[in-house]
């Protein structure tokens, strides 16, 4: 074979793209992976989930050292914040990583392309790199360039003042007033980092709620708790104007049923309404690759596109718009391409929000699970009554476990408390064995640890939680 002739070729190196690139070389196959950003890794490494979690981790034992030390008896005076120093921390996490991504493409013989691919006809992806072009053959071609930000019809982002998650996450200086426009996952999370550093932080949501896709009860929980950390919520309210001036910025918001208008000023505006596929230039249309109203590409349970030997993964195809769903999908696809029964189970994917406390789910919710006249049981456990918890002075939040009426399966799992994104994976993995309530409330755990909730709430599924 070929230098530039390969067995699968992937355009988009996040999490979806590498992952997929990886296994496709461990099962065998001749991998190629053409990134354009110059670093592996995607939106996700390099500006998203990875610097966003940086900060917050930064952000947030700063919050404890201002506000939580005294009362475990530690003293702490002249508290600083250098700001420069926390975001070089941030920076430096995002290099190692990519760079971690470039040694295992050379681990496991991946060819890594710099440049920005286009599919020229199946089979074929041309890269332009450099000012030059470079053709690579494939018997495959996978499309994973995940997604971009949702714009705000008629707001300009210039990334200084009004910014998205990317200038979020670069911010020079602390804002002294910052107006976070969606109340979803990207716009609590930093939120929840300017407002730990000192900004005063208004939401406005569209919606009544905050965390749309989320359980009813968790939202409620989520606001009141970021309501008493300081974060002021403007709900069923939208944007419709955004002014910059010398001075800062003014967001007019009305409410979304009709009446007055209201002026926030701010210093910083973060455009935060979800994201959108990417296909820019990829030559997807002239090929007649099918797409979806919201432009997504139309894949079927196997994820190729209409186009024979083309498939895609990921955001681009939309679903649950998450790096490890994309990661399971990149995975799959790479099983399938080598004749393997690829297949990634939808309904054990988890969402996670990272503020404190965390907020993560599995599974149905009970609005979804009241619409679709299923019955169903719910346990409840409070991280107050967790012995770990209240040791670590970590009590907000519950455990909630939704399981069926007749059969005691579980068929969601809801979360908010500390440390919920690593608690969540225990009842992923349940869902995953279709274990029953029973079966997770039977198990050991260790004591005293904050997966004894998970513990106590499948015991509150059939009424029997020990110290609640």
């Amino acid at each position: 074979m070929a230098d530039d002739d390969f067995d699968v070729v992937i355009i988009g190196g996040g999490p979806g793209g590498y992952v997929a690139a990886i296994r496709a070389a461990q099962l065998g196959l001749k991998a190629a992976c053409v990134e354009k950003r110059g670093a592996l890794g995607g939106t996700c490494l390099n500006v998203g989930c990875i610097p966003s979690k940086a900060l917050l981790q930064s952000s947030h034992k700063f919050a404890e050292a201002r506000q939580d030390f005294a009362q475990h008896g530690i003293r702490v005076g002249g508290l600083d914040l250098d700001l420069a120093a926390m975001m070089g921390r941030k920076d430096k996490v995002v290099a190692g990583l990519t760079k971690g991504i470039e040694l295992l493409f050379k681990k496991n013989k991946v060819a890594y392309v710099v440049g920005s691919g286009r599919v020229a006809a199946p089979g074929q992806v041309v890269v332009a790199c450099e000012g030059a072009e470079r053709s690579l053959s494939a018997k495959s071609i996978v499309i994973a360039t995940g997604s971009d930000v949702t714009p705000l019809p008629g707001v300009a982002i210039d990334e200084r003042r009004v910014v998205s998650s990317t200038g979020a996450l670069s911010l020079p200086a602390v804002p002294k007033q910052l107006v976070v426009i969606g109340a979803g996952v990207i716009g609590l999370e930093l939120g929840s980092v300017w407002r730990r550093l000192g900004a005063q932080v208004t939401v406005v949501e569209y919606l009544d709620r905050v965390l749309p896709p989320f359980d009813g009860e968790v939202s409620k929980h989520t606001r009141r708790v970021l309501e008493r950390q300081g974060m002021i919520f403007k709900l069923s309210a939208k944007v419709s104007k955004v002014t910059a001036g010398k001075s800062g910025v003014t967001v007019t918001v009305e409410p979304a049923a009709g009446g007055a208008a209201e002026d926030i000023p701010a210093d910083v505006v973060l455009v935060a309404i979800g994201r959108r596929p990417y296909t820019e230039g990829l030559g997807l249309e002239a090929l007649g690759v099918a797409m979806t109203e919201r432009g997504f590409i139309r894949i079927d349970e196997t994820f190729r596109t209409s186009v024979p030997g083309i498939y895609a993964i990921g955001d681009v195809v939309g679903g649950a718009m998450l790096a490890h769903k994309a990661e399971d999908e990149g995975v799959a696809i790479a099983e399938i391409l080598a004749g393997q029964h690829g297949h990634v189970n939808y309904e054990a994917i988890p969402s996670v929000v990272y503020t404190w406390p965390e907020v993560a789910q599995v599974g149905k919710t009970e609005e979804e699970l009241k619409a679709a006249g299923i019955a169903y049981k719910v346990g409840k456990f409070p991280f107050t009554a967790n012995s770990r918890a209240r040791a670590n002075d970590d009590t907000d939040g519950f455990v909630k476990i939704l399981a069926d009426a007749a059969t005691d399966r579980i068929l969601g799992a809801h979360i908010v408390g500390p440390e919920a994104g690593d608690l969540i994976a225990e009842l992923v993995l349940a869902m995953e064995f279709s274990a029953a309530a029973e079966d997770v409330a039977r198990t050991c755990h260790a004591h005293p640890a904050l997966g004894e909730a998970i513990k106590e709430a499948a015991l509150a599924v059939d009424g029997r939680a020990i110290h609640a």
